[in-house]
């Protein structure tokens, strides 16, 4: 009987050993070894690929962490004090209450989405996704690598921008579970699309083209700086129509209590777009397209 790791024989009372039985044992060892070791190593580089990943815009965080959180902070700065003074209040809470989880959503959107999308197009232009794509690894695995990079990532340069946030006099906690759900799921998202947008591009243009033309404007037509309910018809409708629109507002019921559409369909639509761009993720990398081509 084969077991894993583990092989016992039975023979006959007598001592004698039926013919055969060494080979079966001896084949069944080599086949729960072959398998545990298929399985480690596939684990333990996902761990590797992650730590590469990491180690990457860590050892730049000059460029990937402090930069943009300082340019989100300059946002906080003008829009803050410059229509604080004027606005006073959005829905009851603070205008610079207001502001913070939208510059934070902006922030994490936005690097996660460049780390994991950079980060694999390059790979392709020095041709080291070969070399990653005949490793034990699965395209699952593949995937938590980047996507665990880029979430670290996001969340880092969102934590910079909430902590001087709050340094600075902003009170942003309302639930914590709504919070880190949205932070979670949103960072997933984007580094899912990032590594989509990665695997397709052609050249830097492609990768570019994403931030400064899709994300960028729907991000600022998402709420960031104001409430929905300010805006004019029709565009306080056409407005509803941005899945950024939901994730900001999810976020900002977390940290203040206040949003300006449902929570429960914010969380919805976050989580059917990280199993979207999960699916597609997996299955460009288990079809190898645009990678074998």
């Amino acid at each position: 009987m084969c077991g894993e790791g583990v092989v016992k024989v039975d023979a006959p009372q007598t001592g004698a050993v039926a013919p055969g039985v060494h080979a079966d044992a001896a084949r069944c060892r080599v086949d729960a070894l072959v398998a545990r070791a298929r399985r480690e190593r596939g684990v333990y580089g996902c761990v590797i690929l992650f730590r590469r990943e990491l180690d990457r815009f860590l050892r730049y965080s000059a460029q990937t962490i402090v930069s943009p959180a300082l340019t989100t902070l300059l946002w906080f700065l003008v829009f803050g004090y410059s229509l604080g003074e004027r606005l006073q209040e959005i829905k009851g809470i603070p205008y610079v209450d207001f502001l913070v989880p939208g510059l934070v959503m902006m922030a994490l959107i936005i690097n996660t989405f460049l780390n994991s999308g950079f980060s694999f197009f390059i790979s392709k232009i020095h041709g080291t996704v070969v070399d990653l794509m005949v490793t034990p690894l699965t395209p699952l695995q593949i995937i938590a690598g980047y996507t665990g990079a880029s979430v670290v990532r996001g969340i880092a340069v969102g934590g910079v921008i909430w902590a001087v946030a709050i340094l600075m006099g902003a009170s942003t906690l309302h639930q914590v579970g709504i919070t880190v759900a949205f932070l979670l799921l949103t960072c997933m998202s984007f580094a899912l699309f990032g590594l989509i947008v990665g695997i397709l591009a052609r050249d830097f243009d492609h990768i570019n083209f994403i931030p400064n033309f899709l994300i960028m404007p729907f991000t600022f037509l998402g709420g960031v700086f104001y409430s929905i309910d300010m805006l004019p018809g029709p565009w306080d409708t056409v407005s509803r129509f941005n899945p950024i629109l939901y994730m900001v507002n999810g976020l900002r019921y977390g940290m203040t209590g206040v949003s300006d559409v449902p929570v429960g369909l914010g969380l919805a639509i976050v989580t059917v777009s990280v199993l979207l761009c999960l699916g597609i993720a997996w299955w460009l990398l288990a079809t190898g397209r645009k990678l074998r081509e």
